[in-house]
């Protein structure tokens, strides 16, 4: 059965520019071919073939690669919003989502399988479920703790500190769709709060696997230098 998902690639990518000023970021080139183009191919091979993408700038340099779909074996609709929306406010405006569906960032590269995500989600019962990833951020100082006093009661010196974060991809059930605003921008966070305000079940899902989010100029170094070698991973028998 074919399964839906949604992908954002409506953003500017401004902290990527000058690459963003002619292309969008979802269209920049790893290895041999575009960051979505790995992103539709994965899903296809895990069931995903009904994709709706959410475009904004650029947007028709994405609709002239990507068409309707065929030539990677999915169905592709695409969703402008003339007016920005964020991350999570085009919900409240695309059709068709009726059931369980997948949302995920168009400039992300990972190794995760989609179905465990969606599979996970749908055995926990939950209205929305965050891929989740451990970082480690090295503070190149020594960290101080007082009291309010201002006297010192502990120091660290260059301490590493762990976080889980946001993989930019989600599961999600039809019903959220109820707590976004028609007439306002609105962001996944801002979902996630409602949703937590009104007691909804909002679950995360942990992945140690590959994933990395192409946000930065660091980022995508690292995902072109990275790229022959994880290929095999990222798309096996490719």
């Amino acid at each position: 059965m074919s399964r839906r998902a949604v992908i954002l690639a409506g953003g500017r990518g401004s902290r990527l520019a000058p690459y963003t000023t002619v292309l969008p970021k979802p269209l920049l080139p790893v290895g041999d071919r575009a960051i979505l183009d790995v992103v539709v191919r994965q899903l296809h091979r895990t069931g995903f073939d009904d994709l709706t993408i959410a475009v904004g700038h650029l947007a028709h340099l994405i609709a002239a690669v990507f068409g309707d779909g065929s030539d990677h074996g999915v169905r592709i609709a695409y969703h402008e919003e003339r007016t920005p929306r964020g991350t999570a406010g085009q919900l409240a405006s695309i059709d068709g989502l009726d059931e369980t569906f997948l949302m995920l960032n168009g400039d992300v590269l990972t190794t995760l399988d989609f179905r465990d995500l969606c599979d996970a989600h749908q055995a926990a019962g939950n209205a929305l479920t965050i891929a989740t990833h451990r970082r480690e951020v090295f503070i190149d100082y020594g960290v101080l703790h007082t009291d309010d006093d201002r006297r010192l009661v502990a120091y660290e010196e260059k301490p590493t500190l762990s976080y889980t974060v946001s993989m930019g991809v989600y599961a999600l059930e039809p019903r959220v769709r109820a707590y976004v605003p028609a007439d306002r921008p609105f962001d996944l966070p801002d979902l996630v709060h409602a949703l937590l305000a009104a007691g909804e079940p909002v679950g995360s899902f942990p992945y140690d696997g590959y994933w990395l989010d192409i946000g930065r100029h660091d980022d995508y170094e690292q995902a072109i230098a990275e790229f022959d070698r994880l290929l095999p991973d990222l798309l096996p028998g490719e």
